[in-house]
């Protein structure tokens, strides 16, 4: 196997070792084997045409010809030109996949599932990173700089990642970069038994030349680097604030689970059981409203419409500008009594995610920023950039009250709207229908059915509220539930809602938040550990309509309970309008225990003992500090070899003469160290073989310098042969002016782009490195020496006479 097919292999595992940190981030890891294989696909066309031929360009371009041809293969056959050629029509359905992927990895909390979007994204991010990583490692020879992408690859499953990527990847990643370094290293050795280095690195040699040991510079400098990348992939995480945020997103919280306090997801599992397991139910939401019983007054936040087996999401559907009225809820017929309802609402400065928490059915709000309107959910979502972080609000909401009886006679659904929502998959096991239709058997209509599913997940089923239980809403997850009958809110809401559609009720299973606690001051506080799911069922003349399955969580709907007399209103068919924007009377907590509650023995004292401001501590100043702190040095990292190479400069040209001949001679040759390391940070390289004259017209005819700084380097070359050569050297001076003059011709005749190499990553740096290693081969020597390790070096030695060297 060939040094080039070697590297090409290792850059192959290094990639894919650091691609193991994104495992934790999906559901499923059977992309990471389609990710394989593309890009072995890919490192085996770079090792063919690098055989066939020696331009890198080529070679770059062909892989990436190669890589887009199988994507497309992979993700748009059906789109592309002979299933392979990306069309018109595959560069939409790609642009539609990365749209739909960058919105999932906004929404869903780790682990998400493996939709179509997401597994582009990760295959596709592995891709680019193996093609750049082989192009560095490989094609140019220069595994160092890989490490880059590679870094790049694990920050981002550091940072979506649940609590971090953990410090298995991190090692994989880490062990696949040294690899890489070392199979570099290692094909730097067999191809050149002497490798240049640079200057010399005794104290007493020449500032110009070659490396004497072979090989050495570029593998210590390659560890190095690698060193400095580990330390930095170590780092960025650490300091980078946490992305979280979403559907009841909420970043200034801690708890359990990372993120604590927050659901980031249209599937809000993970999140949702972190805010319910909080120790501390901290405020996110205040209200007060004109509502006679705020108890029915859930704030909702999304719907989730569609089921496809692994999971509940909501459709993706057209956004347009909020109307001044919003529209008349569909299915909402005119004999169903109504109340209209004022609430004020503010959100807290910590609370911030891209949905508006609103009563349902809303008809009108009164909110600044940027907000767009969904017709079809009836839900307000922020646009560019806006979140409900301190958001003051006024809502006007319809308090619907149908009666059992005008739910029992409601017509059949719009076809259309059947179809859609009591849609099931095929992987729906079967016990999910044989235990709906066992439950509502002898109910005679879906009104009946709905009541009869609630009444036994709530009442008569034996189910046990535990908050504990491990999430899901896939398939497997229903039947487990149904099997254990032990979970939380979203185990009963989305096993009632696929129940129901077996059953032909169109449903769907809505999400946002409890009413909360009533406090002595009027206003009602919202928690996090009030956030809830629950399902809406659709009845043809009174709409989408709330019903409530988990035990001790919210309150079960007037029209579910038997011999509850609906209340009324003097005119049914008008709404009743408030009398200003902003309501003044107080919410009222109920005289009375909800009936549900009565059922369960769970009625008591739910007034608070006092009033309860809304508190935001902010982020603490440790913590911003420690973030600032990161960033600084984030961004002083590329700039050290600036920093050096200024101190050096500083140092060598800064002392004015010497007392002794010793120190003159010192001053002399560290002046000419500068002007050999100025023409190597403008590319010219130092050679050693080559006298200080010769040296200085090397320098004079590769930088193309103008006679003024000609002069100069010639000037220094023979003070360098006085102080070497000369019995007794004649005194130079001037040395700092001449140096200066040589460092303004070589800029002036250097291109914009070396000019900026040279300032800001000086070649000459690599003189750190060397002295980190020269100090500790001086401080392994002084151990060895301790620990009379002579013997065994003298054993190794042996050894190594013995084995044939490989060609």
């Amino acid at each position: 196997m060939s040094g080039r097919t070697r590297l090409a292999l290792c850059a192959f595992t290094a990639t894919m070792m650091a691609a193991g940190a994104l495992l934790p981030l999906v559901e499923t890891s059977r992309w990471i084997a389609q990710a394989a294989f593309l890009l072995a696909v890919q490192s085996g066309v770079g090792v063919l045409a690098r055989r066939l031929s020696s331009a890198r360009v080529l070679t770059v371009c062909l892989q990436a010809l190669v890589t887009l041809l199988t994507v497309t293969a992979a993700f748009a056959r059906e789109h592309a030109l002979f299933g392979v050629v990306p069309g018109p029509q595959a560069v939409q359905w790609f642009a539609d996949l990365l749209t739909a992927g960058a919105d999932d990895v906004g929404r869903y909390a780790s682990p998400a599932p493996a939709t179509d979007g997401i597994r582009l994204m990760l295959v596709g991010g592995v891709l680019l990173v193996g093609l750049a990583v082989d192009v560095l490692a490989v094609t140019f020879r220069s595994a160092a700089p890989a490490g880059l992408p590679l870094l790049a690859l694990y920050s981002v499953a550091a940072g979506l990642a649940d609590g971090g990527a953990g410090w298995l990847w991190f090692l994989l990643a880490a062990g696949g970069y040294l690899l890489l370094l070392l199979a570099e290293g290692r094909d730097r050795l067999s191809r050149w038994g002497r490798v240049f280095g640079g200057v010399s690195r005794s104290s007493g040699g020449l500032a110009a030349g070659l490396d004497g040991a072979p090989g050495r510079a570029p593998v210590r400098t390659g560890r190095r680097i690698g060193a400095v990348a580990l330390g930095v992939a170590l780092v960025v995480p650490a300091v980078l604030p946490a992305m979280d945020g979403g559907l009841l997103g909420d970043r200034g919280s801690t708890g359990r689970g990372g993120g604590g306090g927050t659901i980031s997801a249209v599937n809000p599992l993970v999140s949702l059981q972190n805010n319910l397991n909080q120790p501390e139910n901290r405020q996110v939401l205040t209200y007060r409203t004109t509502s006679s019983d705020p108890q029915d007054l859930y704030l909702r936040i999304l719907a989730l419409d569609q089921f496809n087996g692994s999971e509940w999401r909501s459709s993706t559907r057209r956004l347009r500008d909020v109307p001044d009225r919003l529209p008349q809820p569909d299915g909402l017929g005119p004999d169903v009594t109504v109340t209209e309802v004022r609430t004020n609402i503010a959100a807290d400065d910590s609370y911030g995610q891209t949905y508006l928490p609103l009563p349902y059915p809303a008809s009108e709000v009164g909110v600044d920023g940027r907000w767009r309107f969904e017709p079809e959910g009836r839900t307000l979502v922020g646009d560019g950039g806006q979140t409900t972080r301190g958001a003051r609000y006024q809502v006007s909401s319809l308090a619907v009250e149908p009666t059992a009886e005008q739910l029992a006679a409601a017509t059949a659904p719009r076809p259309d709207l059947t179809r859609e929502y009591t849609q099931v998959p095929r992987s729906l096991p079967d016990v999910v229908r044989k235990t709906a239709k066992d439950v509502t058997a002898g109910a005679g209509n879906d009104y009946e059915r709905a009541v009869a599913l609630q009444d036994w997940f709530a009442y008569d089923g034996g189910f046990r509220y535990d908050t504990t239980v491990t999430s899901g809403t896939g398939s497997a997850a229903i039947e487990r539930f149904l099997r254990d009958r032990e979970g939380f809110c979203v185990h009963f809401s989305f096993t009632m809602a696929a129940m129901a559609r077996t059953l032909g009720i169109p449903a769907r299973v809505a999400v946002g938040f409890t009413p909360g606690t009533p406090q002595a001051d009027g206003s009602v506080s919202v928690g996090l550990r009030d956030a809830h799911a629950w399902p809406e069922l659709y009845f043809e003349g009174v709409g989408w309509t709330r019903f409530e399955p988990t035990p001790s969580r919210g309150s079960a709907p007037s029209y579910t309970l038997p011999e509850t007399p609906s209340p009324g209103v003097d005119d049914p068919a008008q709404p009743s309008a408030g009398d200003t924007a902003v309501p003044s009377a107080a919410p009222s907590a109920s005289e009375s225990c909800p009936a549900q509650m009565r059922r369960q023995g769970e009625c008591g004292e739910t007034a608070a003992p006092g009033a309860v401001a809304p508190t935001d501590p902010g982020t603490p100043a440790g913590t911003v500090a420690l973030w600032v702190l990161g960033a600084l040095v984030v961004l002083a990292l590329p700039l050290l070899p600036l920093f050096w190479r200024t101190r050096v400069r500083a140092r060598r040209l800064g002392s004015s003469g010497g007392r002794t001949p010793a120190e003159a001679a010192a001053r002399v040759l560290a002046a000419w160290r500068e002007v050999t390391d100025t023409a190597w940070d403008h590319g010219v390289q130092p050679d050693e073989s080559q006298t200080p004259r010769k040296a200085a017209a090397r320098i004079v005819r590769l930088g193309r310098l103008d006679a003024a700084a000609a002069a100069s380097v010639h000037r220094l070359a023979g003070a360098v042969e006085q102080v070497l050569y000369a019995p007794e050297p004649r005194p130079a001076t001037g040395l700092s002016e001449d140096v200066a003059v040589v460092r303004a011709g070589l800029r002036a005749s250097a291109g914009r782009s070396d000019r900026l190499r040279a300032t800001v990553a000086p070649r000459s740096s690599v003189r750190v490195i060397w002295g980190l290693s020269e100090r500790r081969a001086k401080l392994t020597g002084r151990w060895s020496a301790r620990l009379g390790a002579g013997r065994w070096a003298a054993v190794t030695s042996r050894l190594r006479r013995r084995t044939p060297r490989r060609a």
